[in-house]
């Protein structure tokens, strides 16, 4: 029904109009204005409505049973307005009320009833796929799903359809939401403007009941309909941090295709960067990264990241460029995650400065930190550089006075101590610290771990074993914590066979994690299954490259008598990380020189 004078002015919905004259808001309204305002201003013609008598009794003694405790009868007769006049404000109180009356049944009739009344209603067709998720019967969404998304306006479609996979995240039984997903989108599975969202929705349901390798096939197909469009790439970039190496060639061509379609686009190019560094895949993130800043070096992040990879490089002068750019460029931006950016440059800068033992430099960058959220990270490198000046006592003392302003700051300043201590090679001292640490926060394991391993690193083997044995009893599924005491034996040459048991659970835990795969080629090579763990080790390698999984690899080549590609797979390492302990431990116990 819509007014039939003022077509501007919005009518007053049917239930609001009978409010208004049942409480009486109308009156005296006229009066209170200035008689002469009144005079000069021409009255307004009214606004029709369709409330007549009887609807204007049956919404007010609607509104006063669900006001004296009797919402049933409320509901009824509001829900009996809105059928008749199909009034969607009345829709929505019918169903609010039920709600409120947590009567999920009644609310469902109602937004059924809306949707029958008002065919094509976006906002109803919401409210039904809402209620219908919320009482938990996904199977009953597809046609609902469809209708919204046929109704959504072409601009928006895309994102609703992104946004399916969190709109569906309870339901309890997935494989049930998954299928009423796919049956909604079938119609936008092959349509050029719509394909890759669609595709990419039903790869996130897959790899989000563990299903991997349907997950992949969903990126591949969205990604052949549209090329340039990041959806798919963006969901193959979260298969490849789960180990899928496979679907990478998505996220590259996707990259290449976006340089013509969209060319000012680097979304996608800068995640890719980080998923790279995230796997220590320092090589192909810099290749990445310096592609970045050549083709737009006006963009900031990649400045950043760039600065990063070359620090842990020792590479300080490049990296002292790159990170004064993204000073540069992010200015006085009060944007938080920028504002983390900088303290992320100004640490590193700092790091630079102490590295070169400038310490004067070092404290001026930590200085420049004034944000809160970050005095924490600041006053840990303050410590650094002040143990890089011989005070590591002071240092420790000025952790330990820290003030702690939240109650994570605790923990924090421990970890911290503990880590400074391991990166001064005090391993017995952070053993200690790490000890203290999980005696104040014994309902966190993970303390027990970092302890376990700085034990092995003061030669305290049996300390070792005892910590990881009693996290594991703690955390039967810590398959960190099998690995690491299935390799310590592997290492040391003893108990092989209780070894590669730990080992071998730790890999029923955690399949696709390539140090576990790398701690399996090593302990079957310390058994003599030099065939077998050479697989293991290539297959680990290819998968993310790694300095200590290159010493490993190298070492059975080396043994094969495959010398040439020994020293390939070395030189390879060196590269990655050249301090690596268990690499330069190799070259020297085989005194090889790369």
């Amino acid at each position: 029904m819509k007014a039939l004078q003022r077509p501007r002015r919005a009518r007053p919905s049917l239930l609001a109009l009978a409010l208004a004259a049942g409480l009486g808001l109308n009156q005296g309204a006229q009066a209170q204005a200035p008689a002469a305002a009144a005079a000069a201003a021409p009255a307004p013609a009214p606004a029709n409505s369709a409330l007549d008598a009887m609807l204007f009794y049956q919404l007010l003694l609607g509104e006063l049973n669900v006001a004296g405790g009797d919402p049933g009868a409320g509901f009824s007769l509001i829900l009996d307005a809105a059928r008749r006049q199909k009034d969607p404000d009345l829709f929505k109180r019918a169903v609010n009320i039920a709600l409120q009356g947590r009567s999920g049944e009644s609310a469902l009739a109602a937004a059924r009833a809306w949707a029958q009344a008002i065919p094509g209603s976006n906002e109803a067709d919401r409210y039904l796929l809402q209620i219908l998720l919320a009482l938990d019967r996904s199977a009953e969404t597809a046609s609902v799903l469809r209708s919204v998304l046929q109704s959504t306006p072409a601009e928006g479609r895309n994102e609703a359809i992104n946004a399916i996979p969190q709109t569906y995240a309870r339901a309890s039984d997935k494989a049930q939401a998954l299928a009423a997903v796919r049956e909604a989108l079938t119609p936008f599975l092959s349509q050029p403007a719509y394909g890759a969202s669609a595709w990419t929705t039903i790869g996130r349901m897959e790899r989000a009941q563990g299903r991997n390798a349907a997950a992949v096939d969903a990126a591949r197909r969205g990604h052949a309909i549209e090329p340039a469009s990041p959806y798919p790439a963006l969901l193959a970039l979260e298969l490849l941090e789960d180990g899928q190496a496979e679907v990478e060639p998505v996220i590259r061509q996707q990259i290449d295709a976006s340089r013509n379609a969209t060319p000012r686009d680097f979304g996608v190019a800068v995640a890719y960067a980080r998923v790279l560094l995230d796997l220590q895949r320092l090589r192909d993130a810099r290749v990445q990264l310096e592609r970045l800043t050549t083709r737009a070096p006006e963009q900031a992040e990649p400045w950043l990241l760039l600065g990063t990879l070359q620090v842990q490089d020792r590479a300080y002068d490049a990296a002292t460029l790159s990170l004064q750019t993204f000073i540069g460029l992010v200015g006085a931006s009060t944007d938080e995650r920028t504002q983390r950016g900088l303290t992320q440059a100004y640490l590193l800068m700092a790091e630079i400065a102490e590295k070169r033992e400038d310490f004067v430099a070092a404290n001026a960058w930590i200085d420049r930190i004034d944000n809160p959220e970050d005095i924490m990270a600041a006053q840990l490198r303050r410590a650094s550089v002040m143990a890089r000046q011989g005070r590591m006592t002071e240092a420790r003392q000025m952790l330990r006075a820290l003030p702690e302003r939240r109650p994570a700051d605790a923990r924090l300043k421990l970890i911290g101590e503990a880590q400074l201590l391991r990166e001064f090679k005090d391993y017995k001292g952070s053993y200690e610290v790490y000890g203290e640490a999980f005696k104040r926060f014994p309902q966190e394991p993970e303390l027990l771990y970092d302890q376990a391993l700085m034990a092995e690193r003061a030669g305290l083997n049996d300390e070792m074993e005892r910590l990881l044995r009693q996290l594991i009893a703690v955390k039967p599924d810590h398959h960190h914590a099998y690995n690491a005491l299935g390799y310590a034996l592997a290492d040391r040459n003893e108990r092989l066979p209780e070894a590669r048991q730990l080992i071998e659970k730790a890999v029923s835990l955690a399949p696709d994690d390539a140090y576990i795969q790398d701690s399996l080629g090593w302990v079957e090579f310390r058994l003599g299954n030099t065939e077998r763990a050479l697989g293991i080790l290539r297959n680990a390698y290819t998968r993310r490259p790694d300095a200590e999984i290159a010493a490993h690899l190298g070492e059975v080549l080396w043994a094969r008598g495959q010398r040439e590609e020994a020293l390939k797979v070395w030189r390879e390492g060196l590269l990655l990380a050249r301090d690596n302990e268990t690499l330069q431990n190799t070259l020297r116990r085989l005194n090889v020189q790369p």
